[in-house]
């Protein structure tokens, strides 16, 4: 049984003999440019990971509110969240939005930090 009827069959080009020697040098040539793509995104973070880190316990009932306003939960959900802080609030938030939710938070008594 012979590979040639089934490597026409499966339409698989023939490789050259030098082949997997060139691709082994090929490699090196691709690693300064996986270097120059991660230094852009080391310039300047946009998006941020917001954090609840504490509540003041006089305004438990403001901040879980305003937890149940801000991420759509239940009641019981947003008491549960807000009784187990430190917690990641939100993730991927632009900086204009969530320096608007701290503030809102620290206006209910609740400090919550950018990550």
């Amino acid at each position: 049984m012979s590979l040639f009827p089934m490597q026409t069959r499966l339409n698989i080009p023939d490789l050259p003999v030098g082949g997997f020697a060139m691709a082994g040098g090929a490699a090196p040539a691709a690693a300064p440019a996986e270097e120059e793509e991660a230094a852009p995104a080391a310039q300047e973070k946009t998006l941020f990971n917001l954090k609840l880190e504490s509540i003041d316990a006089a305004s438990k009932a403001k901040v879980i509110k305003e937890i149940k306003s801000l991420l759509g939960l239940s009641l019981v959900d947003s008491k549960k969240f807000v009784e187990s802080v430190p917690k990641v609030l939100k993730e991927s938030v632009p900086k204009e939005d969530a320096e608007k939710i701290i503030e809102t938070l620290k206006a209910v008594g609740a400090k919550a930090i950018m990550e």
